[in-house]
């Protein structure tokens, strides 16, 4: 007896479903390799070179390439998460507040980590500018702006999207904090960047929105910045 048509339907649909998530599941590899790679590459560079405004730009104009090439491969997929969402007081509250909390946890925690177990203070977000002219403003720029707008797109965008052709939703939001955090290249900052990306998955898996993910990690990383800036410059005040 001959297949039925519908039965025919049925196999080419259901082989076609298997291709897409191949497809998907090869890009998730393929994003993860190169951005990892990225992480190692640009690590080393900012080692082995001298602090300049030039390699600053070159490193970031990289990434920022880098994640539109990925992003344009799914462009009406990622279009769709800017749309405009409906604000609520819950979602402000948890925008201002979260970003403020955290930003504070991970200054103090972050600091006595470091001083603890290699008998220093960590990074000094502000401190890494100083060799360029308005060091805060272009330490906005590098530490506040750029990454929120890139590293949601990259990572709540297209990474989320052929996750989640994968995989289910939870399994989506631990996939991408995890590898959200591994590219960061930091031991410590593993510590509080994963649950940190875990939240921004959650709230872009929710509400379907990468903006409340980017105002969250925005005033996240502005917050840490303004600390940095005043623990730099109290240094000095006798």
């Amino acid at each position: 007896m001959k297949p039925s048509f519908a039965h025919n339907v049925e196999n080419v649909l259901a082989k076609s479903g298997i291709e897409n998530r191949t497809e998907s599941l090869n890009l998730v590899i393929v994003f993860y390799v190169v951005f990892l790679l990225f992480a190692v590459i640009s690590h080393y560079i900012y080692e082995a070179s001298e602090s300049s405004l030039g390699l600053d730009i070159m490193i970031e104009s990289i990434f920022a390439i880098l994640v539109v090439g990925f992003s344009i491969l799914d462009f009406k997929g990622i279009l769709k998460l800017y749309k405009l969402p409906i604000i609520s007081k819950e979602i402000i509250a948890i925008s201002l507040l979260v970003p403020v909390f955290s930003a504070i946890f991970v200054s103090l925690s972050v600091g006595y980590i470091n001083e603890l177990l290699f008998d220093s203070s960590g990074i000094n977000y502000y401190s890494d500018y100083l060799y360029i002219e308005n060091p805060l403003a272009w330490s906005i720029l590098f530490v506040a702006i750029l990454p929120p707008i890139f590293e949601e797109l990259a990572f709540r965008g297209f990474l989320f999207n052929e996750l989640s052709k994968v995989v289910s939703e939870k399994v989506t939001i631990i996939g991408t904090a995890f590898i959200f955090a591994l590219v960061h290249f930091s031991f410590i900052s593993l510590i509080w960047i994963f649950p940190f990306g875990l939240l921004l998955g959650y709230l872009r898996n929710k509400y379907k929105t990468l903006w409340y993910g980017m105002v969250i990690h925005f005033i996240h990383n502005l917050i840490v910045l303004l600390i940095d800036y005043y623990n730099y410059n109290s240094e000095f005040i006798i």
